[in-house]
């Protein structure tokens, strides 16, 4: 797995050496809103990074490091499963609002482009931040749910 670039970020393919510094990104409560749980300390996200980084090669994470910051702001990840992926995103709070998970989101359905047909997200219906995200990578809304989350999607062809 490669770093991904944009303008102003490099996806970094997650390790678990990258757990300290996210845990203080990812220790605001407010990020777990819509998604439920609660922060990990820097000692059990380490477990989930190790877990992540073994794990089957249809795991794809990264970190998102802001380079002009030198500094991590979050994560996106896809799980490929045939010519499916689906994706999720998270920006720290004190990152949030400058278009960052946007320009995360839309590097990652790009990276996948020729490996997949599908792309799929979940997302709370009243989280309209990660709604906007959805949509400027090509996403849309389907009549679908899955745990209450609506099913957005960018099928093969788009």
């Amino acid at each position: 797995m490669d770093a991904i670039e944009t303008s102003r970020l490099t996806l970094v393919p997650l390790r678990p050496e990258h757990a300290s510094e996210m845990a203080g990104v990812l220790a605001d409560p407010a990020l777990h809103a819509f998604t439920g749980g609660a922060p990990l300390n820097a000692v059990e996200l380490r477990a989930r990074y190790e877990r992540l980084a073994a794990g089957p090669p249809g795991w794809r994470n990264w970190v998102i490091r802001l380079r002009a910051e030198d500094c991590l702001v979050g994560y996106v990840q896809a799980t490929v499963e045939g010519r499916t992926a689906e994706v999720a995103w998270v920006v720290g709070t004190a990152w949030q609002g400058r278009g960052l998970a946007r320009e995360a989101a839309v590097a990652l359905v790009e990276r996948l482009a020729d490996e997949v047909d599908t792309v799929i997200a979940h997302i709370h219906p009243g989280h309209a931040a990660s709604q906007a995200v959805a949509a400027a990578a090509g996403l849309r809304a389907t009549s679908q749910r899955q745990d209450g989350e609506v099913r957005w999607e960018l099928p093969a062809g788009s």
